[in-house]
């Protein structure tokens, strides 16, 4: 089956998948446009891995249907594999024991991708991630970064048109997730190749991801804006407050529920309709310095999602926009 380009990149319905010992995912249904990023995110064991590796036609769905690009990923088309790629934070495709290089050398193989295009690629990741010389020394000798950086460019070097990016910055110190996040945002702006991420790190999902899907206990109870989903579960405001000296906790506590309070810095949390209030009245009666108003951590926020919070706390996240 050809793709239709003006189906969506990825179309999943009523997709259920079942282990001899657990359910791993029921009765999941989202599309994805292309040139889309979306995040997925949910607690460990949710059913995100799975969701992934079906959609890579690594694993047969028990029911349901699952479509990328128009193909179905379990049949493993040869035009399908060369459309998508899957980069699992935990996994690795380089050789152990020899260079990046010759790994890219056996993907070019596999792809049947031409020499001089695919090492024009090849010399375009390496610029872009910055790892020069690293591609010819032992994989073995690499540092987690650098391994995920040399990675990607083997993950990438057929072009792929669909991204299935599986906790890309797992284990990464925060420079270099930063960095990770900067390629991905700029290969996605570049190519208008679609991506679907996985991440425990909230810092990839707000920096990439503006529409997420949440999976708990293998079943989607919110799918879009992400912004909006801070909203229902978590409505307050953080305000940040950095003062000249620091302040009586009485006066502090007649603005908001203090979150902080160290010495001339304070952070409140402050319900959304009280916040031109707050704001106000703190300018008037502290000695504020600077004033910052920002949402509560996304972190929080899934704590309290998947703590199954009061409904009347929650607003109605727990149902799919």
């Amino acid at each position: 089956m050809l793709p239709d380009s003006a189906a969506p990149a990825v179309a999943v319905r009523d997709l259920v998948k079942r282990f001899p010992r657990a359910v791993a995912v029921t009765g999941i249904s989202f599309d994805l446009r292309r040139g889309e990023v979306l995040g997925v995110v949910g607690p460990n064991g949710a059913g995100k891995t799975t969701t992934l590796k079906v959609l890579a036609g690594l694993l047969h769905p028990t029911s349901g249907a699952a479509r990328v690009g128009g193909f179905v990923p379990h049949a493993r088309d040869p035009r399908f594999l060369k459309m998508i790629t899957l980069v699992m934070g935990q996994k690795q495709q380089l050789l152990w024991d020899l260079p990046p290089s010759e790994t890219y050398a056996m993907n070019r193989a596999i792809y049947d991708e031409p020499r001089a295009e695919a090492d024009a690629t090849v010399a375009s990741l390496v610029e872009l991630l910055e790892i020069g010389d690293l591609v010819n020394k032992p994989t073995r000798q690499l540092s987690l970064g650098e391994r995920m950086k040399c990675e990607l460019v083997a993950a990438l070097l057929h072009k792929p048109r669909v991204l299935f990016l599986d906790e890309p910055t797992i284990g990464l110190d925060v420079a270099m997730q930063a960095k990770m996040r900067e390629f991905v945002r700029g290969y996605n702006e570049r190519t208008g190749a679609t991506v679907l991420l996985t991440s425990h790190y909230m810092d990839d999902v707000v920096a990439l991801c503006p529409r997420v899907v949440v999976i708990d206990h293998g079943r989607l109870i919110y799918d879009g804006d992400l912004k909006e989903l801070v909203r229902r579960v978590r409505p307050d405001k953080r305000v940040t407050i950095r003062l000249a000296q620091p302040a009586a906790r009485e006066a502090l506590e007649k603005l908001g529920t203090i979150v902080s309070a160290d010495g001339v810095q304070v952070i409140l949390s402050v319900p959304g309709a009280r916040l031109a209030g707050v704001v106000r009245d703190a300018l008037a009666a502290l000695p504020v310095v600077d004033l910052t108003v920002e949402d509560p951590p996304l972190e929080e926020v899934m704590q309290e999602l998947f703590r199954g919070v009061p409904k009347e706390t929650r607003g109605d996240a727990r149902a799919p926009a």
